[in-house]
């Protein structure tokens, strides 16, 4: 093919990329966003970050012994984890949780901006989702546009309504889903079917697939723009270090469109041919060769289209690329990630709070004991002259079966507990309290004040299960 006719068939293809994208500019919300669907190596791994969501709606169905491997049973205030019972005791473990992931995505952002909100945001995949569809039912975003203004007819209500009945079943399924991880998920599919479950439970689900009908459907890059809080704070939370979807304007500027005949030699204008293909894939109509943006939720969709167009146009890939516009405004490489500051301090806290998590995880025991020691009075005188006091036990049973457990007191000489062999029923994720009375002979006692150690234990599953709790007991001054 001699220059001017790759020359032809380059402009004839910028030509057709330009008209479809002649619709394309940033909106508030006055028209319905169609953003053009395409594939490429980053729309492949949007794909792949957002099957991480799939455990959202499989993860109830796996079962642990007898009951479901992840349950988080609010009434009975139990968090089931695999073979691991949380209380509201341990609540501290989930603050350090948050804490983690809070920070994780900090670091994410600071390192790589809004990734999270590209790739593996709920917003993001279900619009995602729910526009994948509206593609599949109604084509290409001319014929979309071109559908919305068409008169009602038979083959417009049709593909409407099948589409809008496969939303609404996703958002239902997505209802259902979440209240699962909260309600034993065949107990729940059971009291849904026999309207047996709670108005909470219709509540939730209700809530949930309007909020995902609604944001989804309908809402789609708007809820980023003004219902996302992270949008707003995102912009403090990256700097030119940052490596985020950024158009090369060294080799884009000025752009212009391929002129016919004109020799490669003789070209005056960048590699950007002002095609908007970038603009026309961008499910929030983002132009990326403004800067970074508010709207941007780094997708890198744009990156596909423009790799696309060049290659059709036969220049190089990564016009538009991930980048910092540090190593871009100074054509050199970014600081490397052991010289920021703000890594380390994000690292440290991160660390500090996975140490605790997994210090909590490995020192959870199923039965913990508190002793509370009674101060009016603080020893009683018995007719037989031994001393008395006075404790109020509280036994945690952290296991989901009522357990038999015996409690036993030592550490001084001569130290009797009155019904040392009661046999006290600990109820099952409950604290179950317990009076005991201590007594020793007076003449034993050697200081105002000794130690003793209190012990419950019972067998469970053919194991010893134990619980222990230091206290003092007081006699008479010396």
């Amino acid at each position: 093919m001699s220059g001017n006719e790759n020359t032809t068939a380059q402009q004839s293809v910028v030509d057709d990329l330009y008209a479809e994208s002649v619709h394309w500019h940033l909106n508030t919300g006055e028209e319905t966003i169609h953003a053009k669907r395409m594939g490429g190596y980053w729309r492949n791994i949007k794909w792949l970050s957002a099957a991480v969501w799939i455990i959202f709606f499989i993860g109830p169905y796996f079962q642990w012994g007898d009951r479901q491997a992840v349950l988080f049973d609010i009434p009975n205030r139990q968090f089931h984890i695999l073979g691991i019972t949380i209380l509201p005791q341990d609540f501290w473990m989930l603050s350090l949780t948050l804490l983690f992931f809070a920070l994780l995505l900090a670091v994410a952002t600071a390192l790589a901006g809004r990734v999270y909100c590209g790739f593996f945001c709920f917003q993001t995949v279900w619009t995602d989702v729910f526009t994948w569809l509206e593609d599949k039912l109604e084509g290409s975003p001319q014929k979309r546009r071109k559908l919305e203004k068409a008169p009602i007819s038979f083959s417009k209500v049709r593909i409407k309504v099948t589409k809008h009945i496969l939303w609404l079943v996703i958002s239902i399924v997505t209802g259902i889903s979440f209240v699962a991880w909260f309600y034993d998920v065949f107990d729940l599919w059971r009291d849904l079917f026999t309207l047996q479950a709670s108005a909470v439970a219709y509540g939730t689900i209700a809530l949930f697939t309007a909020g995902t009908y609604v944001l989804a459907g309908y809402m789609r890059e708007q809820a980023c723009f003004w219902l996302c809080p992270y949008a707003r704070i995102q912009g403090v939370m990256i700097d030119k270090t940052t490596v985020v979807p950024t158009y090369d304007f060294h080799r884009g500027e000025p752009r212009g469109r391929i002129k016919k005949g004109q020799p490669e030699e003789e070209r005056t204008t960048g590699d950007c041919v002002d095609c908007k293909q970038c603009i026309a894939v961008c499910p929030t109509g983002v132009d990326i060769r403004h800067g970074q943006q508010e709207g941007c939720i780094m997708c890198a969709l744009c990156i596909d289209a423009c790799d696309e167009v060049m290659v059709k146009i036969g220049r190089p890939k990564g016009l538009i690329r991930y980048e910092s516009y540090e190593a871009l405004e100074a054509n050199k490489k970014p600081q490397p990630l052991y010289k920021r500051p703000r890594v380390w301090i994000y690292a440290a806290i991160m660390s500090a709070a996975v140490i605790g998590i997994a210090y909590g995880l490995t020192s959870l025991a199923p039965l913990e004991l508190k002793v509370i020691h009674d101060r009016q009075p603080l020893f009683v005188l018995q007719s037989d002259g031994s001393i008395q006091n006075k404790y109020t036990l509280k036994i945690l049973n952290k296991l989901t079966e009522d357990l038999s457990v015996k409690v036993s007191a030592q550490g001084l000489e001569g130290l009797i507990m009155v019904d040392e062999d009661q046999v006290t029923t600990a109820r099952r994720g409950k604290v179950t309290a317990r009076t005991v009375f201590l007594r020793v002979p007076k003449e034993l006692l050697t200081a105002e004040t000794s130690p003793v150690k209190f012990t419950v234990q019972g067998e469970y599953d053919g194991q010893l299960l134990k619980g222990s709790r230091d206290s003092v007991f007081i006699g008479p001054k010396r």
